[in-house]
């Protein structure tokens, strides 16, 4: 199901300057029981990203009605129905070249797609990790946004097909570790949470603002800062968050294994109940 500027159908502009150049932003959403999960968190940050493109928003009002068009035919009266929901917003066609239009008309864009069938022990037990080849650039401009480019998310996704391994971790130019292919990354040491700044680079995901808020809540310390692999793997516990996964920890990252420690376990209650909470006051 694909909503396209609020019409029903499956084609935009090939002049859309989303397709020629990955001029825009995206969010993808958890969709349970009809509802968009976090919509609110999401919206606030495609508005923010928006801002800094220089691209005009298309309102929370808007998105948030046919967010919720499509979430209910998702639901067709079923419980507990999950889905995916993602929303990508460009700045439209026109502009010769790299040169902006003088008049945007952004193209919004709502699809709904089925739930990764992500086996539970993932979340219970852990997931294998990689170290990719590919780095990530510095760029403090686009830092943090989550915007169309993401072809070194896609080099470094192309680097292995081992089902055995879940994810891919991605450093810096400077040999810096950031994040996942797909999530974002924390580690544990010494009782304190530690994550990238991502001031260079990197999105910065909804759960991991909501993991850093509940946590600082909760009296653990949160540290954002510059490390390294070495530091990495010298972690007591590590784990990776995206909105659709929720919080998966690590086991394994090449030859070195975790255990899924206390902690992790804590932030993954923690955020079960505030997502829960979420829901029931949405709904």
């Amino acid at each position: 199901m694909i909503l396209i500027n609020g019409e029903s159908k499956e084609h935009i502009e090939i002049a859309d300057r989303g397709f020629q150049y990955g001029d825009g932003l995206f969010e993808t959403i958890e969709v349970r029981d009809g509802q968009a999960v976090f919509l609110e968190r999401h919206l606030e940050r495609l508005n923010s990203g928006c801002q800094r493109l220089y691209i005009p928003f298309p309102g929370a009002e808007l998105l948030s009605f046919e967010a919720g068009e499509l979430c209910r035919r998702s639901a067709g009266g079923r419980h507990s129905v999950r889905a995916v929901l993602k929303v990508i917003v460009t700045r439209g066609s026109g502009g010769r070249g790299y040169r902006q239009p003088d008049v945007i008309q952004p193209t919004r864009v709502l699809s709904l797609h089925p739930y990764p069938d992500y086996p539970e022990i993932y979340r219970e037990q852990g997931i294998v990790a990689r170290l990719c080849a590919t780095r990530l650039g510095l760029n403090p401009t686009l830092a943090g946004i989550k915007h169309l480019n993401r072809l070194e998310q896609v080099m470094a996704r192309a680097e292995w097909n081992d089902p055995a391994i879940q994810e891919g971790l991605m450093l810096d130019v400077n040999d810096h570790v950031i994040e996942g292919t797909m999530t974002n990354l924390f580690y544990i040491k010494n009782n304190s949470l530690y994550t990238s700044a991502l001031a260079q680079s990197g999105v910065a995901g909804i759960m991991r603002g909501i993991i850093m808020k509940l946590s600082a809540e909760h009296g653990l310390p949160v540290i954002e800062h510059a490390f390294t692999k070495d530091a990495l793997l010298s972690a007591d516990e590590i784990f990776l968050c995206n909105s659709i996964i929720g919080i998966w920890p690590i086991k394994q990252i090449e030859t070195t294994r975790f255990s899924v420690g206390p902690l992790t376990q804590s932030i993954q209650v923690w955020l079960d109940k505030f997502t829960s909470d979420d829901c029931m006051e949405a709904g």
